[in-house]
């Protein structure tokens, strides 16, 4: 029995330890947050999906740039029309370090983070206006790491758009989960020689 309580006390260690040599300088974060879905169940109900594949570098502890693709659909009735919704840009992340001030961790396998982005980004509607403009967004969230290189990850972010075509500024508040990958430099040349092979 004592055997079984310090290795769980050594497993529960080592993942605090690697939840914070995965946001070390030169690891990479891969990922894609689901944004905002939708499904009415309703007779006509509609329905909202969007995927937001991400990818950053850590250019020192804690601070990772990337960029980020944005793709959406909804409807918000059967015969209503379909709007698409697009976006590519850069975005930043920084992690909060336990012991900062005002910052407690929730929980021992997970960091907080604020995300931000910028970036082109647009709608168009079926039938309707469509609009492209400057896409931009900030929010914070929580990476909880399942195991020592992939985290599960909420995130709230206000989500706005600057038209330049038949719409002016909208925005709105998204709640998104996701997953994110974290690998060092070592094993992300591994994975890209494994994929050109």
């Amino acid at each position: 029995m004592k055997k079984l309580i310090f290795a769980g006390i050594l497993a529960a260690t080592g993942l605090t330890a690697t939840a914070n040599a995965q946001i070390q300088q030169g690891n990479w974060m891969v990922g894609s947050s689901l944004v905002t879905s939708n499904f009415g169940l309703n007779t006509g109900g509609g329905y909202s999906i969007g995927l937001q594949p991400k990818a950053a570098y850590f250019i020192k502890d804690n601070v990772a740039v990337g960029g980020y693709v944005d793709l959406g659909i909804s409807k918000v009735t059967n015969g209503s029309p379909t709007e698409f919704t697009y976006g590519v840009g850069a975005l930043g992340r920084y992690f909060l370090s336990p012991g900062e001030k005002g910052v407690d961790n929730l929980l021992h396998h997970g960091r907080w983070f604020l995300e931000g982005n910028v970036g082109i980004g647009g709608r168009s509607v079926e039938n309707a206006d469509s609009t492209t403009g400057l896409d931009f967004g900030a929010g914070p969230g929580y990476s909880y790491f399942i195991t020592p290189n992939i985290g599960i990850e909420g995130l709230v972010k206000y989500k706005g758009r600057a038209g330049f075509g038949s719409e002016g500024l909208n925005s709105n508040i998204t709640f998104n989960v996701g997953f994110s990958i974290y690998l060092p430099t070592s094993k992300a040349k591994d994975v890209a020689r494994d994929v050109r092979n």
